[in-house]
């Protein structure tokens, strides 16, 4: 009798312990008998929040869902512009569940299914927008309201999952590998068009400065040596004046003074041979009788 007491006691409060399920913060849970989602009196879905609860054991079923802000954040996506451009697309989500009920018959509560469906809304209106713009608009100044009319369109298609979209937001906007490298080989080629273009602005000023440079040098040169000339013309002169003079005061010994500067000129290199007549005239100053004359 007591080991039947024991038992039943044991039995009661499995049953109890069965009946009992804790929310944890954070979460809602539903609960399910035979199949389907049980509401109150006024048919709406009955959401428990976080705390201790009681359910009919072994026959209604506990399902907890996640009642926080979930964050969408998958690879980058491809999009075509009005200007029939492709862009890489990295944009991400932040949503949470609004209706347990519709949430919960809509994805079995499965919440990688239901970014799946919330990503191909975000997709689409996406697409969208950015096909109704072109690269300038989206990047310079129209990105914000790109993503409000996004944000627009994804609310209300998600609607019928259950899903509150709080906010959606485009972190980057690249070309694709194929389209960057040949726009980057295109403002190469303009810049090294624009740097031919400089180099042979330069060349041309180069060469102007330095026909300049060589016509003045030339005149200057012309110049130089038209007054070298009229000094030398003028020293020439000035000489020759000189000479005159002192040969007029005394022939002779202007004679005797330019004779010892030929004999001086003619004997300075020991390796020439004159060959003249000993009697000769260049040597007169040489000559025993015209040192005593």
């Amino acid at each position: 009798m007591k080991n039947f007491i024991i038992a039943i006691l044991v039995v009661v409060g499995l049953i109890v312990v069965s009946a009992l399920f804790v929310v944890p913060e954070g979460e809602r849970a539903i609960v399910i008998q035979f199949g389907k989602i049980q509401r109150d009196a006024e048919d709406r879905v009955l959401v428990y929040e976080p705390g201790l609860h009681f359910k009919l054991p072994l026959i209604q079923v506990v399902r907890s869902l996640d009642a926080r802000v979930q964050t969408l954040d998958d690879g980058a996506d491809r999009f075509v512009t009005a200007e029939k451009k492709d862009l890489l697309v990295n944009s991400y989500v932040k949503w949470r569940i609004r209706d347990f009920g519709a949430f919960f018959l809509s994805t079995g509560g499965n919440t990688a299914q239901a970014e799946v469906l919330l990503k191909q809304y975000i997709n689409n209106g996406l697409r969208t927008e950015f096909g109704a713009r072109t690269i300038q608009e989206i990047v310079s100044g129209e990105r914000q309201q790109l993503m409000q009319s996004a944000l627009s369109q994804a609310g209300q298609a998600a609607n019928e999952l259950g899903i509150e979209v709080i906010d959606v937001r485009v972190k980057q906007i690249n070309l694709p590998d194929e389209i960057s490298s040949s726009i980057f080989a295109r403002m190469r080629a303009e810049r090294e068009a624009v740097a031919r273009e400089h180099r042979s602005r330069g060349m041309e000023e180069a060469e102007i400065i330095k026909a300049d440079v060589d016509a003045r040098v030339t005149v200057m040169l012309a110049d130089a040596e038209r007054n070298s000339r009229s000094v030398r013309g003028e020293g020439d002169a000035t000489a020759a004046r000189i000479y005159a003079e002192i040969f007029n005061k005394n022939a002779e010994f202007y004679s005797f003074v330019r004779s010892l500067e030929a004999y001086r000129n003619s004997f300075n290199s020991k390796s020439d041979v004159i060959v003249v007549q000993p009697d000769s005239d260049f040597f007169k100053y040489m000559r025993s009788d015209a040192v005593q004359n």
